[in-house]
């Protein structure tokens, strides 16, 4: 075991991936913008060759160079797994893990909650390579070994899924996928690697937009994959022959985010449950889609475990015209629209996942919302949205009238 292993979170954001001794006396990992690497004897390229897929061989820049290896092995270590990957983005990590562990005539089980550039992936791109794929309930739990075919070879999960936030009862759908001799693979975004442990939880792929929590600052667009053991070369491998590079300055930007990665997080979780807490007593809303509210259908699960949530949830709001919900949001002055998540500020969006469900009807009683609550005051944020709430009762009532 790494002496590493045996500190407290707090402390190992602030040393991995770190090796002052190393870096001329620096604090932290140098970027280093290269392609071309310079070798001075044939033993030494052969040597870098031959090892050019194992962690933290210098070989040719697109294979890393050591400012992505010290993310990759500070990410890996923290999620307890055996190494990373950096990628240019959260969805190149997706679709190089997907095609790493499946051929023509196999069969995938997807979450019903997944992602939705994720389920493009498999249903076309997949598709198209004679990939079939399945999706299922996500509170499925162990009952997903009923859907497991002959040549069923991986279960792809997210928890919370990112629009509805069901909480999935992982090592149970972990246990019955092991039986079958399935990879299962996990997308942790959400709970980013401080807050959830895939690898203790029995999962053997985690995935993971580093997009969002890990650089923190709406600024780099970045990917992970981390693995066990057994599957690292087959996915390195599958990176390279895909052209997967992460950008140095973008690698930079996650490092230095990860150093406050844990402030952040807890800054979320407290500001998320304080605007959500409050959303729930609101008479325009009929449900309010955060795992980490006591009550919410996910909320024992996520407490069993999670060590804590975001700032991303849902809201299902009361039926109302489409004109009032785009009243209420276009005049909110501290809340932007937008695709991403995870940064310091805060985001809301109109989502519907109506047309792309089909292992549930998902049927919110009016339109959904999305949010990502950021780094302000959780008061400020509440009086933005009673505002709101004002524009949207005058456009309902007058369009009832």
């Amino acid at each position: 075991m790494k002496a590493e292993s045996k500190l407290g979170a707090d402390t190992l954001l602030t040393r991995l991936g770190r090796d002052p001794a190393r870096q001329n006396r620096a604090v932290n990992p140098p970027v280093y913008h290269a392609s071309t690497l310079a070798f001075e004897t044939v033993a030494e390229f052969e040597a870098a060759a031959a090892g050019k897929f194992d962690k933290g061989t210098l070989y040719y820049g697109r294979y890393g160079m050591p400012t992505t290896f010290a993310l990759e092995s500070a990410v890996a270590e923290l999620e307890g797994g055996y190494g990373a990957i950096a990628m240019s983005t959260g969805l190149a990590a997706i679709t190089c893990t997907l095609l790493t562990f499946l051929r023509a005539g196999d069969h995938i089980l997807v979450t019903d909650s997944a992602y939705e550039p994720a389920r493009h992936v498999t249903d076309e791109l997949l598709g198209r390579f004679g990939v079939e794929a399945s999706y299922f309930d996500p509170l499925i739990g162990a009952g997903i070994a009923e859907l497991i075919r002959p040549n069923t070879r991986l279960v792809y999960l997210e928890s919370p899924g990112s629009v509805t936030f069901e909480v999935q009862d992982v090592p149970a759908i972990a246990a019955a996928a092991h039986r079958a001799g399935l990879v299962v693979v996990f997308d942790n975004t959400w709970a980013s690697p401080l807050y959830f442990k895939p690898f203790a939880h029995g999962v053997d792929v985690s995935i993971q937009a580093a997009t969002k929590y890990i650089v923190g600052h709406a600024d780099a667009m970045l990917g992970m994959v981390v693995t066990r053991e057994k599957h690292y070369e087959a996915l390195r491998r599958t990176a390279v022959q895909l052209g997967h590079s992460a950008a140095p300055d973008d690698v930079y930007l996650a490092l230095r985010g990860l150093r406050t990665l844990s402030l952040r997080m807890a800054r979320h979780h407290r500001n998320a449950l304080e605007v959500a807490t409050w959303l729930q007593s609101r008479p325009e809303v009929a449900r309010v889609l955060y795992p980490a509210l006591p009550g919410n259908p996910g909320h024992a699960l996520w407490r069993r475990d999670f060590t804590g949530a975001s700032g991303l949830f849902g809201v299902a709001l009361g039926p109302c015209p489409k004109e009032a919900v785009t009243a209420m949001l276009d005049g909110l002055e501290l809340f932007s629209m937008g695709v991403s998540w995870g940064g310091f500020e805060s985001l809301v969006r109109p989502t519907d996942v109506t047309g792309i469900r089909t292992a549930t009807n998902w049927l919110p009683p009016g339109p959904l919302l999305r949010f990502h609550i950021g780094l302000e005051d959780p008061k400020d944020l509440i009086a933005d949205l009673e505002a709101g709430f004002g524009r949207l009762r005058v456009v309902s009532e007058g369009g009832a009238s």
